[in-house]
């Protein structure tokens, strides 16, 4: 019994768990092996209605609460990272800001072709000298005969180079005064002349993820092509992060539910000196703790979630959410691990995986740094 949860969350999270099982398991230690983004899975988390659930059914979505989008992530988590990633990062960065920020005619435009399965939507914020200062941006996008002109590079964007993807928000500086940027965010379509996405390889986690490159080298966009107000980019960008670390507390959430999960069943299945190490209190208490940490983490971030489908501030509450299932996620797959022994260290093993992929929850979208600074800021610090 949670007290956030209805029938019908109840019921999309029967829907998406037989999915994960059936059709993500079977599929995600070879897709991880080789690196390999998958059209099939992504095209299929689109037919079952989970891009944009949230959105109204007029541009394509489920009329969902944000909590159901999380309870989808939650589940996929628990079995392949990356596949989760793909979904969060659709959902959040790509389609958040079209949908929150765009107008009717680019919602119009671009919403019903994100939620069908078909496209997805990339969010273009990080570059060498940007990050955690978002106001780094180097990018630069200057209008010119009612068009947008935009030069640059971003790095680390996800669902950017697959064949899927349809387009990127950028955010770009519009016009420099007195040292001052003025930050704007941008529509920028795959196929435009100039626009280039090499797909990053030999990562450590999310392998079967489509991380990319981009690079901008005077592509045009008309300057209908705006995203929000001139000078709205650094808001636009912000607020999408707030939501953003919703769906990554969900992957932290799930993933450290699935490689519990994991440690507990093999647990009870392993012996040594005659009973299976889950009666071992060293192993038991390590259980224990891993289970208690891993509730507390789901109240904090449904909690935070009903906050923002409920029309309150969530901001605090969301940097709690992430830091806080992160660092669980944490903490979960190195147990994991240690509870597996040796038979964790091996590329077969599930947890194996499951605890390279943990590693990032900690870094995107915020690094626990800035989410302790936010929090913080938010407490009067």
């Amino acid at each position: 019994m949670n007290p956030y949860l209805t029938a019908e969350h109840e019921l999309i999270r029967e829907k998406v768990k037989q999915f994960a099982q059936k059709e993500v398991r079977p599929l995600a230690f070879e897709l991880d092996k080789e690196e390999k983004f998958s059209a099939h899975l992504t095209k299929r988390m689109g037919e079952l209605g989970l891009f944009g659930i949230y959105l109204p059914k007029k541009y394509g979505g489920q009329a969902k609460d944000y909590l159901s989008l999380l309870i989808a992530v939650e589940e996929i988590a628990k079995v392949d990272a990356s596949q989760a990633s793909t979904l969060a990062a659709h959902n959040s960065l790509g389609i958040g800001p079209v949908y929150y920020f765009g107008t009717e005619q680019q919602k119009q435009n671009y919403l019903p072709k994100l939620t069908s399965g078909e496209h997805v939507w990339a969010f273009g914020l990080t570059e060498d000298n940007a990050g955690s200062d978002s106001r780094g941006t180097e990018s630069t996008g200057f209008l010119k005969e009612q068009e947008w002109i935009i030069n640059g590079s971003k790095k680390f964007i996800s669902n950017a180079s697959s064949d899927l993807s349809l387009g990127v928000t950028l955010q770009v500086v519009t016009a420099t005064n007195n040292g001052k940027k003025e930050l704007s965010a941008i529509l920028v379509e795959r196929n435009t002349k100039g626009f280039q996405a090499e797909p990053v390889k030999g990562k450590m986690m999310w392998r079967a993820s489509d991380t990319a490159q981009l690079t901008f080298e005077n592509c045009k966009v008309s300057q209908e092509n705006l995203l929000g107000n001139l000078g709205d980019g650094a808001k636009i960008m912000l607020q999408t992060l707030d939501s953003g670390r919703l769906t990554i507390a969900a992957m932290g959430l799930g993933l450290a539910q699935g490689a519990y999960e994991l440690a507990l069943a093999y647990a009870k299945k392993r012996e040594q000196f005659g009973k299976s190490i889950s009666k071992f209190q060293a192993i038991a208490f390590k259980l224990a703790d891993m289970a208690t940490k891993i509730e507390a983490a789901r109240h904090l971030l449904y909690h935070a979630c009903w906050l923002k489908d409920n029309g309150h501030s969530f901001g605090k509450e969301a940097a709690m959410a992430k830091l806080f299932c992160s660092e669980v996620a944490q903490e979960v797959a190195n147990e994991a691990v240690q509870i597996h022994g040796a038979h964790g260290l091996v590329k077969e093993s599930e947890v194996e995986r499951f605890y390279r992929d943990q590693r990032i929850l900690q870094i995107g979208e915020g690094t626990s740094e800035i989410l302790r600074l936010v929090i913080s800021r938010n407490i009067g610090c």
